[in-house]
């Protein structure tokens, strides 16, 4: 695969064998972005877990404390009675057997989140095979099935990202915009890297966080270290 010249020359401004801490690995992850929008700086999480058993599954959601720097439309599965109270919040898009119709049969996706209140599963379930490869079904886990619909919209917009194991058992997590800084960046990472340690399953044996890596979006990945983890 050819790189770019910015690729190119970031890549000689890391050292690919070092494990940096979080800050400086941050620091150059967004001295690194250099194409013309606003590059997203991501986190890459492989865990020492089997993501094929059940007790070992490692899924969740947290906000970030300065947000992901994305504007995200909530799609609002509730009844009526909550229907202002989702659009108080924030929520782009409320409804019930409309919205499902619209999905099915126009293919309409216009929103990033789908929040249902829990008496909704029964229709949100039809959906399955449409929103759940795209990472969008609704889940208690995630905070996206409850019956405050208006909190969970709120969280969303603030900058609420659901992390969960791939099958290679990584996690890929955005953690903000190069554009907020190392300090911004370094808040959110932590924020993140604390709630993966938190939900490392009892049955995990061994070396839980095999790797950390941080890039932006068109950038060079950084190995950041896990020595302060400790797990």
């Amino acid at each position: 695969m050819k790189h770019g010249k910015n690729y190119v020359n970031s890549a000689k401004e890391i050292d690919r064998t070092k494990l940096y801490d979080s800050a400086e690995a941050l620091e150059l992850a967004c001295k690194c972005a250099k194409a013309k929008f606003d590059e997203t700086v991501e986190a890459h999480i492989r865990l020492g877990v089997d993501s094929r058993h059940a007790d070992q599954q490692v899924r969740g959601a947290v906000v970030l404390p300065n947000g992901t720097g994305k504007t995200v439309r909530v799609c609002v599965f509730c009844k009526e009675d909550k229907y202002d109270a989702a659009k108080e919040a924030g929520a782009d898009y409320v409804g019930g057997q409309d919205l499902v119709d619209r999905i099915m049969k126009e293919n309409w996706m216009d929103f990033d989140v789908v929040v249902a209140s829990p008496d909704m599963m029964g229709l949100v379930g039809r959906l399955g095979k449409i929103l759940g490869p795209r990472g969008l079904m609704p889940n208690p886990k995630a905070g996206t099935v409850t019956p405050d619909v208006a909190k969970a919209v709120t969280d969303a917009k603030a900058g609420k990202i659901e992390y969960r194991l791939d099958k290679t058992n990584i996690i890929h997590c955005p953690i903000g915009k190069a554009s907020f800084g190392k300090d911004k960046l370094e808040e959110n990472f932590n924020t993140l890297m604390d709630a993966i340690v938190k939900a490392k399953p009892a049955a995990a044996k061994g070396q839980y966080l095999k790797s950390v890596v941080v890039a932006s979006t068109m950038g060079v990945g950084i190995k950041v270290s896990t020595a302060k983890y400790g797990v």
